[in-house]
């Protein structure tokens, strides 16, 4: 069997600790089920939003860095997919360039969530709107323009449809949209006209703050697919992770799915934290997030089948040892973090030893993987 690609792309900040223990964890995983991946890292080490303020000399060498980034990476996705690439992780890169990228490739963020019986899924229009605007400047002003479209709006829609039937059996309740839909003089209401019908489920649309209402009134109603735009859901997503997520922000991973045609849906994890760049270098990073990101690519992207529910039970154990990072209130390094929970996954995936469980830490760096 063909070794499947990954692809991987490296920010500043903690990026750089964050990707070996990636590859690390990866190669681990798919080692332990009897199968392989094969890494392909893009040749280009991005910028942080730190690192662009402390290297930029201006608005338009900040533009210009920004716009470098965007196209090299959004070059990078694009021959990767040609190549048959279904999978890349990314550490965090500086917003800027990021989601003019996610404009060009027509990105959503997507997140199941359960709030008691209820079950949710968020899709993150990260395709459109102020987060993909792009700036003009003159002396002492910056004016940011922005586009919505309907040929986006409904490519949207008709995927988070598509992807709550593959996630329910029975299919998505209701579609709620929450977008500041007043301010487009009324075109999402003519877009969405009509939808319903032929997407065979009810699709309603409402701002922000009534969505938020409902949410802490009544809670979600079971299969209901939230699609957000990125100004309220960008915000919310850890609000949500935290009501109903049961974790932390820095623990998460979460996936972006790229909608443009000629992607085939390349779908980009994350870790859900930014680029810590004030941890940079001090061995001190969470690698939970990454460790998660690596055990769902094995199993969805690398014939890993249980790969995640095992390094579930890993984590568990590990908290249970108490062997953590400072941010969770303990005293291991990055590192120690990584290799204890790979030893227990190997234990619940082989039944070895943990003590002579094989992790080496070869090429772990300072012990690196990332959040805050």
């Amino acid at each position: 069997m063909t070794a499947p690609l990954i692809a991987l792309a490296v920010g500043r900040g903690t990026g750089p600790e964050l990707a070996p223990v990636f590859e690390r964890a990866l190669e681990r995983i798919t080692a332990l089920h009897g199968t392989r991946a094969e890494v392909v890292r893009s040749p280009r080490l991005y910028h942080s939003y730190v690192s662009l303020r402390e290297q930029a000399r201006g608005t338009g060498e900040f533009e210009r860095l920004t716009g470098e980034d965007a196209t090299h990476y959004e070059r990078f996705c694009r021959e990767q997919a040609a190549r048959g690439v279904r999978a890349v992780f990314r550490t965090a890169i500086n917003a800027q360039s990021l989601y003019l990228v996610r404009q060009r490739l027509a990105a959503v963020k997507v997140e199941p969530l359960t709030a008691g019986p209820a079950r949710l899924l968020l899709v993150r229009d990260q395709a459109q709107g102020f987060y993909t605007g792009e700036n003009r400047h003159t002396p002492d002003t910056v004016v940011r323009t922005m586009e919505f479209s309907r040929a986006v709006t409904v490519q949207i829609l008709e995927y988070a449809v598509r992807r709550a039937r593959a996630l329910w059996p029975q299919g998505p309740s209701r579609v709620v949209m929450a977008y500041k839909y007043h301010l487009l003089d009324g075109a999402l209401d003519e877009w969405t006209e009509g939808l319903a019908e032929r997407l065979g489920v009810a699709v309603e649309l409402f701002q922000p703050d009534t969505v938020n209402r409902n949410l802490i009134t009544h809670g979600p109603e079971d299969r209901t697919v939230l699609v957000a735009g990125n100004e309220w859901a960008d915000i919310m997503h850890v609000v949500l992770l935290d009501r109903y997520g049961a974790q932390r922000q820095e623990d998460r991973c979460t996936e972006n799915v790229h909608l443009a045609p000629e992607l085939d849906e390349l779908t980009e994890y994350q870790t859900v934290h930014g680029s810590a760049d004030d941890l940079a270098g001090r061995g001190v990073v969470n690698p939970v997030a990454t460790l998660r990101a690596a055990a769902r690519i094995a199993e969805r992207h690398a014939h890993c089948p249980g790969a995640e529910a095992a390094l579930e039970a890993a984590l568990t154990a590990v908290r249970g040892r108490g062997v953590r990072t400072p941010d969770l209130g303990g005293q291991a390094g990055t590192g120690e973090v990584a290799d204890a929970v790979l030893a227990e996954f190997a234990v619940r995936t082989t039944g070895a030893d943990a003590s002579t469980a094989d992790v080496s830490t070869a090429g772990a760096g300072t012990a690196g993987a990332g959040a805050r």
